[in-house]
């Protein structure tokens, strides 16, 4: 039997979403898009994804991903401000908005609200642009690169906008930072710093440079799948050659119970448990030990067992070696019972936002009670699993696990449950 916390008016509750991805966006068009098992892979075409052509050369690199086919961005956004904003920060300001008014935020106190941002070096494109345009003209670069080259600026932005006043900065987890910042804006409501905070996945805007570099460290997909990007994508499938990227962005409204008390606010999820676990290694490859002690802890402090977890969301990148780790963690939990797919098959890694908006994905299935399948699991590494495939399934999600790690080590679990 689980335990409960002590007082339910200190419980932590999701009281608002906001999601943009390359195959919806908001989460009413996110979680519909999940359910058909959509995706929106090919070989990435944004200004700046892929290499130039060599001399002698007649063709540029062939980088795949997902990229956001159109954003709309509110009328609330300045004109002024959204001609110098970066794709990560139109996007962070679109999202945002969703999520503040799911929230109903306009009724909050403004002193009394935060906003932590997750991600580190994420609008590298857009520097990489900036420097490639005024390289033989650095005189005339345009002053608000002083303000726009710091990922703060996103933060900056965001505040002015939605007049936040209470706090905001931004967390770097490398590919753990949109679960670390959802983390981090617990900690900040639990405190009593604020009384709501939003933690944010940024939109992590890779150039070439970043896309060779995954690349040439083996991390980015796909040599198999070159010629067919729908298929490259494939987490815990045997063909799998690393992860393919996905833009995209989410937003998570954090407060205690005794303040979700406004006009037409309804929680979707209790967050019952959570932890971070260092492997104290500096370099990309998983830890099985890391990711146990990160689980543990998070059942711990959720007074959850293994087996009160029905479904999990893993991290999943389509690794070689970081789905086979994850997997062994989860066997050693002993979580084989629980329903297991993977956001990211349909998505894409978001890197700085992955664990955002898969925490987005897991509350959209638990209101939904139906979990959306994996893109390509067609032979799963291993068949001991209850793994989600070729087709939704019927399913009341009670109590979820989401897994986020990152390079460097970084290791986070976070256990939510239905109200």
């Amino acid at each position: 039997m689980c335990c409960m916390q002590s007082s339910d008016s200190a419980q932590i509750l999701v009281t608002g979403l906001g999601v943009t991805t390359a195959i919806g966006q908001g989460k009413s068009d996110f979680i519909a898009a999940l359910l058909k098992g959509q995706s929106n892979f090919g070989v990435m075409k944004r200004p700046g994804r892929q290499h130039p052509p060599r001399a002698q050369e007649t063709t540029c690199s062939r980088f795949l991903g997902a990229e956001i086919p159109s954003l709309c961005v509110p009328d609330v956004v300045p004109p002024n401000l959204l001609r110098t904003a970066s794709l990560s920060g139109k996007v962070a300001l679109a999202t945002l908005h969703e999520a503040w008014n799911d929230a109903g935020l306009a009724q909050v106190d403004p002193t009394r609200i935060g906003l932590i941002v997750g991600g580190s070096n994420f609008q590298q494109r857009e520097l990489a642009q900036t420097h490639d345009a005024y390289r033989e003209r650095k005189r005339f670069l345009r002053p608000t690169y002083g303000l726009s080259f710091m990922d703060s600026d996103v933060c900056g932005m965001c505040a002015e906008v939605f007049g936040i006043q209470g706090l905001a900065y931004t967390v770097g987890g490398a590919s753990a930072s949109g679960q670390l910042a959802i983390v981090q804006a617990i900690h900040a409501v639990e405190s009593g710093q604020v009384d709501v905070c939003i933690g944010m996945g940024a939109l992590m805007d890779l150039s070439s440079w970043e896309c060779q570099a995954f690349r040439s460290l083996g991390a980015m997909g796909s040599d198999t799948f070159a010629q067919e990007p729908s298929l490259a994508c494939r987490p815990f499938d045997k063909r799998r050659d690393g992860f393919i990227f996905g833009e995209s962005c989410g937003a998570v409204a954090i407060e205690k119970a005794s303040t979700a008390r406004r006009d037409r606010v309804e929680p979707y999820a209790r967050i019952t448990g959570w932890a971070l676990r260092m492997d104290a290694n500096r370099n990309p490859n998983p830890s099985v030990d890391g990711e146990v002690s990160a689980i543990h802890q998070a059942l711990h402090k959720a007074g959850l067992r293994a087996k009160d977890i029905d479904y999990i969301n893993p991290h999943g990148t389509g690794s070689p070696l970081g789905d086979e780790t994850e997997l062994k963690a989860f066997t050693r939990c002993g979580l084989e019972s629980a329903y297991i797919n993977s956001t990211k098959s349909l998505v894409g890694h978001g890197l700085s936002a992955a664990g955002a908006v898969e925490t987005i994905a897991t509350l959209l299935q638990m209101k939904a009670r139906q979990l959306h399948p994996s893109g390509n699991l067609e032979d799963p590494i291993d068949t001991r699993y209850n793994w989600v495939r070729h087709r939704s399934v019927q399913h009341t999600i009670t109590r979820a696990l989401k897994m986020s790690m990152g390079f460097g080590g970084i290791n986070s679990a976070m256990c939510m449950e239905r109200i």
